[in-house]
C-alpha cells in the first residue's frame, strides 16, 4: 500500500487566517474566546468567532464568487492556502475533495433563505468546482469526529491508490440553530471551557476552516500512518462512560500504524470539557497505557469547532511535531478526571516522533488518528 504524506495545510480561525498565524498564538497561550451578545434569549456567552471584517479584507482579493456564503468562502480561502503550498493537481481525476461538516449552511433553513441551498453536498460541489475537479467530492458528517474520519477516509483512499492526492477540508460556522442546539443540552459552559479540569461544566462552542492537503506521490515531512473509528452504541448525545467506543478506536489505530503506545510522544485528545467526555476520554487513553504521554486539549483556544475540529487540531498537532513544542491545555489547573493523565499544564519543548489525535461525538461515533514524522 501506498504511505500518505502531508502537502500543506491552512487554519482559519478566531487567531489567524493561516497556520503559522495562528500556531504563534497558541504559542503564546492566547484563546480566541471572547463574551459575544446572542441577543436576549442566551445573553452573553463566551464563544470563538472568526472575525469577518479581518476575514472580508483579507480575502477580497482572492475573486471569491458572490454566491458563496460565509461558510463556503472560508472552505475555499482555507482550500487555496493549502493547495498553494503544494504541486498538485487539483484539476486530475486522480485528486479528490473530500469534505467535513456537522452542519454547513444551516442558517438557510430559515424562510428569508429559502431561495438558498443548505445541503453539503451542494457546498462540497461548489468547491470541487472552483478548482475545475471532475470527481465528485466526498461529504462527511458525522457528528465531531467528521474532521479525523475525514483524514482517514482520505488517507485510505489513497493507501489503496483510488486516488493519488486529497484536499481535505473541515469547516462550522456558529448559527443561532447550532447555539440553540447545545443549550438544550445544557452543555454549555458560562465561561471558557476548562478541559479536564476540576472546574470545568461545559464546552466552548467555536468557528473555524481548516484544510489539509494528503498525497502519495511525493514525501514530505509528515506522514499520515494510520487511524481508526468505532461506535460504542451508547446514546444519542452521551458517550460511553467506560470509554469502550473510543479506547477500541485508539487500540486498532495503534495496531493498524504498526506501532506500540510507547512509541507516542504526544496526545491531542477531543478534550471538550463536558463532565462525561473527559472521563470517558481519560478511560480510554489509560486503558491503551497512554496515561503518562504529555496530552492537551485545543478546546480552550478555538472552543469546539464542531466539523473543524478534527482538521484544525490535527494541523495544531502537526505543527506541534514541526516545532518538537507541545501547547499547554488552556484552562487546565486541577485534575478533575478519574485517572491521572499528564496533561500539560505548561508548553514544553520536547521531540514528537509519533502523536495521537482522538476524536468522539454524539451517537456514541469515535476516531484516532496516528501522525508520524518522515524522517524516521
Amino acid at each position: 500500500m501506498s504511505k500518505v504524506y502531508v502537502h500543506g495545510n491552512n487554519i482559519t480561525s478566531s487567531l489567524g487566517l493561516n497556520s503559522q498565524e495562528n500556531f504563534s498564538m497558541l504559542v503564546s497561550n492566547t484563546s480566541g474566546i471572547r463574551y459575544h451578545n446572542t441577543g436576549d434569549i442566551y445573553g452573553e456567552i463566551p464563544l470563538s468567532k472568526i472575525d469577518k471584517d479581518k476575514f472580508e479584507n483579507r480575502t477580497r482579493h482572492e475573486k471569491i464568487p458572490d454566491d458563496f456564503s460565509f461558510f463556503e468562502k472560508t472552505m475555499l480561502w482555507s482550500a487555496k492556502d493549502s493547495i498553494s503550498q503544494s504541486n498538485i493537481d487539483v484539476s486530475s481525476d486522480k485528486t479528490i475533495f473530500i469534505i467535513s461538516s456537522t452542519k454547513g449552511n444551516i442558517e438557510f433553513l430559515g424562510a428569508e433563505h429559502q431561495n438558498q441551498d443548505f445541503r453539503l453536498w451542494h457546498s462540497a460541489r461548489k468547491i470541487s468546482s472552483y478548482f475545475n475537479n471532475p470527481n465528485t467530492p466526498v461529504v462527511v458528517s458525522n457528528a465531531c469526529i467528521s474532521g479525523v474520519l475525514t483524514i482517514n477516509t482520505a488517507a485510505l483512499l489513497l493507501r489503496e491508490g483510488v486516488y493519488k492526492n486529497a484536499v481535505v477540508i473541515g469547516a462550522d460556522v456558529i448559527s443561532e440553530f447550532i447555539i440553540a442546539g447545545f443549550m438544550s443540552f445544557h452543555s454549555l459552559s458560562s465561561n471558557p471551557c476548562r478541559p479536564f479540569d476540576k472546574n470545568r461544566d461545559g464546552l466552548t462552542l467555536g468557528e473555524a476552516a481548516g484544510s489539509i492537503v494528503l498525497s502519495s506521490l511525493h514525501k514530505s515531512e509528515f506522514e499520515i500512518l494510520g487511524g481508526a473509528s468505532s461506535n460504542d452504541a451508547n446514546h444519542i448525545s452521551g458517550p460511553s462512560r467506560t470509554g469502550e467506543g473510543l479506547y477500541l478506536a485508539i487500540e486498532s489505530a495503534i495496531k493498524n500504524s504498526g506501532i506500540t503506545p510507547k512509541h507516542i510522544n504526544f496526545v491531542s485528545a477531543h478534550g471538550t470539557a463536558t463532565l462525561y467526555n473527559d472521563e470517558m476520554e481519560a478511560l480510554a487513553l489509560h486503558r491503551n497505557k497512554l496515561e503518562e504521554v504529555s496530552t492537551n486539549s485545543f478546546k480552550g483556544y478555538w472552543g469546539h469547532t464542531l466539523g473543524a475540529a478534527g482538521v484544525i487540531e490535527t494541523i495544531a498537532t502537526l505543527k506541534s511535531m514541526e516545532n518538537n513544542y507541545m501547547i499547554r491545555s488552556l484552562g487546565f489547573d486541577e485534575n478533575g478526571v478519574s485517572r491521572n493523565l499528564n496533561i500539560l499544564d505548561e508548553n514544553q519543548k520536547q521531540e514528537i516522533n509519533f502523536a495521537l489525535k482522538t476524536a468522539a461525538g454524539f451517537g456514541g461515533a469515535n476516531a484516532a488518528i496516528i501522525l508520524k514524522n518522515a524522517a524516521l
